[in-house]
């Protein structure tokens, strides 16, 4: 690899560290071509990448960074899997690693907090961004839909309601 090529590296990696949400970093050793894409391609349906990179040129590009934490566990054969979606990443590595022994997790960085493999677990314990959405959503729309039912229900039904209302009121 040529000089400019390296700082072409660099620059894209400090890219990548300066605006993702969360940076994993794995050992991947034994793993073999057709895992490696298939940890890439489940990566990237979750909207996050796995970037292989000489760990020299990857302690380069962590300087003067927010994740400048995890240039310690850059040795011997790392992978990074970083997305903008703090939780994406650390999903798809754990599950990953899970089935696969070869690839062992050794810690990340969100944003300026450095975290080991336990932080990484923990992480991916979370619910992601679209189901905490999907939850909030369903709890807007409750309210609304009692009251819908309530209000479309025969009026036996409406005045009963009522008067169980009244009656709790006087208890």
């Amino acid at each position: 690899m040529e000089r400019a090529e390296k700082r072409e590296v660099v620059s894209a990696l400090s890219d990548v560290f300066a605006k993702t949400g969360v940076v994993v970093v794995a050992h991947y050793a034994g793993l073999s071509v057709s895992e490696m894409t298939k940890l890439r391609s489940d990566m990237r349906e979750a909207g996050g990448s796995v970037k292989v990179a000489k760990n020299r040129l990857v302690k380069l590009a962590l300087e003067g960074t927010d994740a400048q934490g995890i240039s310690d566990l850059m040795a011997g054969p790392t992978c990074l899997a970083y997305s903008d979606d703090p939780i994406a990443a650390p999903k798809v590595a754990v599950k990953f690693a899970k089935g696969n022994e070869n690839f062992v997790i050794l810690g990340g960085a969100m944003g300026a907090t450095v975290l080991d493999a336990k932080g990484v677990t923990s992480l991916a314990d979370l619910p992601s961004l679209d189901e905490l959405r999907g939850k909030l959503v369903g709890l807007l729309q409750a309210p609304a839909g009692k009251i819908a039912r309530t209000v479309s229900a025969p009026a036996s039904q409406l005045a009963r309601v009522f008067s169980a209302y009244g009656s709790k009121d006087a208890a």
